[in-house]
């Protein structure tokens, strides 16, 4: 791996969950984009139990990674019996070679923010939840000023702090009560001081006799347990024998035990409130006499995983969220400041960031509590702001046809970056925000460049043609940039999620096309059509005298309403960003233009209505009809795509593209593995740009099977009208 001639780029450190090792990733500095803080990180906290376990499981054979993902194995089974055990172990050995960024505790300084940012300003120290690396980007609504007086080094601990702080707001404790903390790592021994501020008595369980020690140095009646120890014994007697009134779970265990044993420790209607992760069969009779609550807490606070708060950048109105995530930092740094939260005798290790493989091991250590990680202070701002970095110099000195990607994300790096290196082409740049994923790629893949900044490939005179992969809601803008840029376009489906987005690019490919006297490409990636079966289908139907008809079934399976893809505004709702494909590979087998649409949506029993169980009836000029039935309530086990097409008394099935059946005309064929036709769309693709072929997929054809995609969302919403398409 080389280094950019722009600065020494970004180290961060990654988890490989395939062979257990710690990897340091150089990467391009981290994109600042809308809503974000870009920050130089000085001191970062490894989170003990979480990182521990994460480092436990990559070191795990692949019997233990399924042992202790059963859930995870079931849906291995079932995407076994239906696309079959080559793609099954291709698509879980994909999953485990895509490196996991660690750690989530740093404190830095501020060194750009995006736009729509006036929270911060360069210069500011602060906390977040970034991951451990020299430069991170953070959302807005995850990072909170550092007060003056309170240490980098103390402020690392904000975020593991706030874990603490957010499961003590659900116990609710009240001046005088006796509260249990099970367990004095990390979080237990930070949820001690909180619980102690605020009035409490508590009353602490561990088997580390240093932890312990400590528990008792912040204030709590702390046990040393073994094996003969009797925890609701000694809960009791600290109680007076009417049972404590609440307990706060801070281990991990598979065990059930400490869930039963914190049940029968409680008084009558007492509290639980779990922040670790332990065995949960619940007993019965362990609750139900006493009336006994049990809470999880959900990490740092209110608007955790809620894409709209984290990336989005909506805060929750003060008058009806008090504590959000960003709130709860605050509140644990303003603790920090006035010197009623004390982290620094939790502080066991120091290391240089250079020595994360020594911290880490270090973890092993039963004593081990806070290992700090400490960054090169004297690293100037502008080394660490490179947005690319050298990996493979020999693809950057290969020009004809070459590739420039645009998004990095595990679709890419499962089926573009393969297909395309199995192509043979030359893919100098891949971009991706953060930087990480991309240079991840470009390592495995043989890509010459990782950067940070896609406009570096648009620039690229050498890149003839730019792969999109980004998020739907990007896919227009990014496509108008890059013919304004003279590049082909491979754009990931859908090519856009409005009509005027659409007219947009046709009316800037149509100017491009007068202005240069031609069109640059602009193919979608609707790879069904370049699949083995579903080509050797096509080549039953030739010779086709009358209309045909065509019936298409995807199981597409459920996904919640807070999905990406079932927002409107990001993902275009599941139609338009993947029923388009079907629609799309109708159109093609029947070989002939949609020329109106009619769909009807199959209204929900209960909760939102989320668009994805809809029968769609598609007409086209000559006379055929189709169609396409995208539904979201079927069985897993179940294949997920089936088409059957019949025409002058002969007929021919699909089956999950793994098999085809004619009958009454010869043809079709079984298949070893189930091919969707990614590699082979690839491959034309490179052909075309290299001037060997034509374009893989006309840009009528696409253009049509848009219009029909929105014709069919407006018609669902009309209920059931017949949409007309020019």
């Amino acid at each position: 791996m080389g280094q950019s001639e722009k600065g020494r780029t970004v180290r961060t450190l990654l988890q490989d969950l395939k062979s257990g090792e710690l990897l340091v990733e150089n990467a391009p500095s981290p994109r600042v984009g809308a809503g974000m803080v870009l920050i130089r990180t000085n001191r970062s906290l490894i989170s003990a139990g979480t990182e521990r376990m994460l480092a436990s499981f990559a070191k795990g054979g692949y019997i233990s990674k399924a042992r202790q993902q059963p859930e995870k194995v079931k849906q291995v089974i079932d995407k076994a019996k239906t696309d079959g055990l080559v793609a099954t172990y291709e698509g879980v050995m994909d999953k485990l070679s895509q490196p996991m960024p660690m750690g989530y505790c740093n404190a830095g300084t501020v060194i750009a923010v995006g736009s729509g940012v006036t929270e911060f300003a360069v210069g500011d120290r602060v906390a977040s939840n970034g991951r451990h690396a020299e430069v991170v980007s953070v959302p807005k609504n995850l990072c909170a000023k550092i007060p003056d007086g309170v240490s980098d080094e103390t402020a690392s601990f904000t975020v593991i702090s706030s874990i603490a702080l957010q499961g003590l707001r659900l116990v609710e404790p009240t001046l005088g009560e006796t509260v249990v903390v099970s367990g004095l790592g990390l979080i237990g021994l930070i949820a001690v001081q909180l619980l102690v501020a605020n009035g409490c008595r508590v009353v602490g369980f561990d088997y580390s006799a240093a932890r312990v020690e400590q528990a008792r140095a912040f204030g709590a009646e702390a046990h040393l347990l073994d094996e003969s120890s009797d925890p609701v014994a000694l809960a009791m007697a600290a109680s007076n024998g009417r049972g404590v009134d609440a307990v706060m779970i801070t281990a991990a265990t598979k065990s059930d035990t400490l869930i039963s044993q914190s049940a029968q420790m409680c008084r009558q209607r007492g509290r639980i409130v779990l922040t670790g992760v332990i065995g949960l069969d619940l007993k019965r009779e362990d609750f139900y006499e006493k009336e006994i609550s049990f809470r999880v807490s959900c990490s740092y606070g209110p608007g955790r995983y809620d894409p709209l708060y984290e990336e989005g950048g909506q805060d929750y109105p003060l008058g009806y969220v008090r504590w959000t995530q960003q709130r709860n930092f605050e509140a644990v740094l303003e603790l920090m400041r006035a010197r009623r939260l004390d982290v620094a005798p939790l502080v066991t290790r120091r290391h240089a960031f250079a020595e994360a493989s020594e911290a880490y091991a270090g973890l092993n250590d039963p004593s081990a509590i806070g290992i700090v990680l400490e960054y090169d202070a004297e690293q100037a701002e502008e080394t660490l702001r490179a947005p690319s970095v050298t990996m493979t110099p020999a693809a950057l000195t290969k020009t004809g046809g070459a590739f420039g990607v645009i998004g990095a994300g595990p679709f890419t790096q499962m089926k573009l970056l393969p297909g395309l290196k199995k192509a043979g082409a030359t893919v100098r740049s891949i971009a991706s925000s953060q930087g990480v994923s991309g240079s991840v790629a470009a390592k495995r893949f043989d890509v010459g460049e990782s950067v940070s900044d896609h406009r570096l490939i648009l620039d690229d005179e050498a890149i003839s043609t730019v792969i999109i992969s980004t998020p739907h809601n990007t896919h227009a803008r990014l496509t108008i940039e890059a013919m304004k840029a003279g590049k082909h376009v491979f754009v990931e489906k859908p090519l856009c999620l409005t009509g005027d987005e659409l007219d947009t690019i046709i009316a800037e490919r149509e100017a491009i096309a007068a202005d240069k006297g031609a069109a640059p490409l602009v193919m979608v990636g609707f790879n069904r059509r370049f699949a083995p079966s579903a080509i050797a289908m096509k080549d039953a139907m030739k010779g086709r005298v009358g209309p045909a008809f065509s019936s298409f079934v995807c199981n597409a399976g459920f996904i919640p309403a807070d999905n990406p893809y079932q927002d409107p505004e990001i993902g275009g709702g599941r139609i338009i960003g993947e029923a388009c494909h079907f629609i799309d590979f109708v159109a093609w087998l029947t070989d002939s233009p949609i020329t109106s649409v009619t769909a009807m949506k199959q209204e929900p029993a209960s909760g939102p209505d989320l668009e994805d169980n809809v029968a769609m009836t598609l007409g086209f000029a000559d006379g055929s009809v189709a169609q396409v039935a995208y539904i979201a309530t079927g069985a897993k086990s179940y294949p997920k795509e089936r088409c059957t097409a019949m025409w002058d008394g002969k007929v021919a099935e699909l089956d999950n593209f793994m098999r085809t059946k004619t009958y009454g005309v010869k043809g079709g064929g079984r298949y070893m593995r189930q091919d969707k036709g990614h590699d082979a769309e690839l491959a034309a693709l490179k052909a075309f740009a290299e001037g060997k072929g034509d374009a893989p997929i006309s840009f009528e054809q696409t253009v049509n099977t848009m219009r029909a995609t929105f014709a069919a969302v407006e018609s669902m919403r009309g209920g059931g009208r017949a949409i007309r398409i020019d």
